[in-house]
């Protein structure tokens, strides 16, 4: 028993060694943040409402701390030796947040893990979060956000909103491409919480 208990363990030890060794694997990943908005229209609204963002749903492709590319229109692949630093959904959920905190212009946001009373929430799809190849140049990252802003307690929609935006880098270098995926992703970001502060107020 003993002696089968240790082998498993070797096992185990053997399988978490040979990670590295498969396709794409060698030395550890060098990890990706992307930065919240901070910058807004002057005449964003300051709203008394408190707001509940939830994590983006998205496809399985995109569900990863993996950074996608495509190079032709039916297939997606990843960078090797680098990830974001949480899987994509849940990054750009985090950055939703931050980003609607740093308007100042309104009472609280929040995960929907927490216990906050929300007034709204916030859903949103992740379809697009990708560094397309079209050629032998610098790709362009394409990100695309769905959004519903949904009254609560009724839990009836009263907007919806949609915002892409492609960014080419500057250079096939990955920190160029990470820094189109930021800008890209910002730009997306502004018009999603722009959009969230007025449009309760326009659906009245």
């Amino acid at each position: 028993m003993i002696a089968r208990i240790f082998a498993s363990m070797i096992g185990l030890v053997l399988l978490g060694g040979c990670v590295d060794l498969l396709p794409g694997g060698g030395p550890a990943a060098k990890l990706y943040n992307l930065t919240p908005k901070s910058t807004y229209s002057d005449n964003l609204p300051t709203v008394n409402w408190q707001l509940v963002v939830e994590m983006p749903i998205s496809a399985e492709t995109l569900n990863t701390p993996r950074i996608a590319l495509s190079r032709a229109p039916l297939t997606l692949d990843y960078y090797g030796g680098a990830r974001w630093s949480e899987r994509a959904p849940v990054m750009v959920q985090t950055l939703l947040v931050e980003s609607f905190e740093n308007t100042g212009r309104i009472v609280a946001v929040a995960r929907k893990s927490t216990d906050l009373r929300a007034d709204y929430v916030l859903k949103t799809d992740l379809r697009e979060f990708q560094a397309e190849y079209s050629g032998e140049g610098p790709p362009i990252v394409f990100v695309r956000l769905n959004a519903k802003l949904i009254k609560m307690p009724q839990r009836t929609i009263i907007a919806s909103f949609r915002s892409e935006r492609r960014v080419q880098a500057v250079s096939i270098k990955l920190i160029d491409v990470i820094h189109s995926f930021d800008q890209a992703l910002g730009k997306v970001i502004k018009d999603v919480v722009e959009w969230a502060l007025m449009a309760p107020q326009t659906a009245s």
